[in-house]
């Protein structure tokens, strides 16, 4: 292996020679500044203003629920061992079958997630057999305490989907599209 030996720029020989480059490293300096002080700021007035998320921003982890309103998580705890920062607690259980919690013979017990150890790679995701995990465009995160900074199953649920009402066929039921 050759090893480059480092010189030092030439010195100047005399003091009409050192006052030139004093000068020229001077005009460099106030060049660079006078190029970026007519430039108009990038700072956004954040709250009013939103940022503009790429299309693949990762954000804060949502647990999804099929159609019919059951959780897709069947506690695998794939996305648990595939999360390189051990951010993911997940403990499974039985599936009730008299109150199906999901749609497989297992459902996630318990699902925590431990935000600021999260490093957002998305392994999670792409461990996850039922596409339960998704990393969603939430990017204010921020809090006062470690303690709410730990997310439960309950926090990161998806809400339920709305169910049409089954009797539609009762007088004076109207569809959405209908009413309007």
């Amino acid at each position: 292996m050759a090893y480059v030996e480092l010189k030092a720029p030439p010195k100047p020989s005399n003091a009409v020679e050192e006052a030139l480059a004093d000068f020229s490293a001077i005009a460099k300096g106030l060049g660079v500044t006078l190029r970026h002080m007519f430039v108009k700021p990038v700072t956004m007035q954040y709250p009013e203003e939103r940022p503009e998320l790429p299309a693949r921003h990762r954000g804060r982890h949502e647990l999804e629920r099929h159609e019919n309103g059951l959780e897709r998580c069947v506690g695998c705890e794939l996305c648990a061992l595939a999360c390189p920062a051990k951010a993911i607690f997940v403990e499974g259980a039985e599936n009730p079958p008299d109150a199906p919690v999901s749609i497989g013979e297992r459902y996630a017990k318990t699902w925590i997630v431990n935000m600021i150890r999260c490093i957002f790679c998305g392994f999670c995701v792409e461990a996850c057999p039922t596409e339960a995990v998704q990393l969603k465009r939430v990017f204010e995160l921020a809090d006062y305490t470690r303690e709410s900074m730990i997310y439960t199953k309950e926090m990161l649920l998806a809400p339920a989907p709305k169910k049409e009402p089954e009797d539609s066929w009762l007088p004076g039921f109207l569809p959405e599209a209908a009413k309007q």
